[in-house]
């Protein structure tokens, strides 16, 4: 990979009194917090946290119940689409979609050549230096469904870097795979983060949020803690998390707050 080339991300993430959540009943309660261009930062909680419905939220696929998400460059508002990256879970993915390797990394370049547009000489190349970039030189024509979990996981990984984006979110992204793939595709995301691109990933592995992201925010539906991770990753704040997200209750709708100012 070439040496970082400085972009100096510009887009600050802010999320004021946020709630998400389906069919009103919260994923996220109440969240503020503000992830500052540049950042690496690791989303940390227990399961049901709703540390993926954050993400999904930052990307705009949810809409708040109450409060806001956005994404700003200074006091304007970004368009998510063309400075946004997002990597879902892998299990979320359809294997059996009929689709190659070199296609479904092409899928990349949408913003440059259109949902429908074709691929040049010059997008063949950059696709090519992608796959070598991530260590699928040669399997270009291989079916996804034909891919170990830690092959598609580079192949996505591929497609990110084809998007080029200020802003990658990553839904636990080390998750199933294989130690060689974990410490290549880290060092993509040290990369990233060389070139001053904000990566905000959902993390389980403690010891490698510890080692590899300065910042962690903390989360149990609400806010446990956010800052350098070193403060936040204390026994103090895991045995809170884990108290928080026992008491929530699973059933409750959007607080009668936050339904007044909708209904206002």
């Amino acid at each position: 990979m070439n040496a970082p080339t400085p972009l100096r991300s510009c887009a600050t993430i802010r999320f004021e009194d946020l709630t998400l959540g389906y069919d009103r009943h919260p994923a996220v309660h109440h969240l503020t917090a503000t992830i500052e261009p540049g950042s690496l930062v690791a989303i940390v909680g227990p399961n049901g946290a709703g540390k993926s419905t954050l993400l999904k939220g930052i990307v705009g696929a949810l809409s708040p119940l109450h409060g806001h998400v956005s994404v700003r460059d200074g006091n304007a508002p970004v368009e998510t689409r063309a400075r946004v990256a997002y990597l879902p879970q892998v299990n979320a993915l359809d294997r059996t979609f009929p689709i190659c390797v070199f296609d479904l990394v092409a899928t990349g370049l949408w913003r440059r050549s259109g949902l429908f547009g074709g691929i040049g000489h010059e997008d063949r190349k950059h696709v090519e230096r992608a796959l070598s970039s991530v260590g699928l030189a040669g399997f270009e024509r291989r079916d996804i469904g034909a891919l170990s979990g830690g092959q598609l996981q580079r192949a996505l990984f591929a497609r990110l870097l084809l998007q080029d984006a200020e802003i990658i979110l990553l839904d636990e992204p080390f998750t199933a795979i294989d130690s060689k793939t974990s410490a290549d595709l880290l060092d993509i995301v040290r990369h990233w983060h060389a070139e001053h691109r904000t990566v905000v990933a959902v993390l389980h592995d403690m010891a490698l949020v510890r080692e590899a992201f300065p910042q962690t925010l903390m989360m149990a539906r609400e806010l446990v803690a956010f800052g350098r991770t070193r403060d936040v990753l204390t026994p103090e704040n895991l045995r809170e998390a884990r108290r928080m997200i026992e008491a929530f209750d699973e059933s409750a709708h959007v607080c009668a707050q936050a339904d007044e100012r909708i209904a206002s």
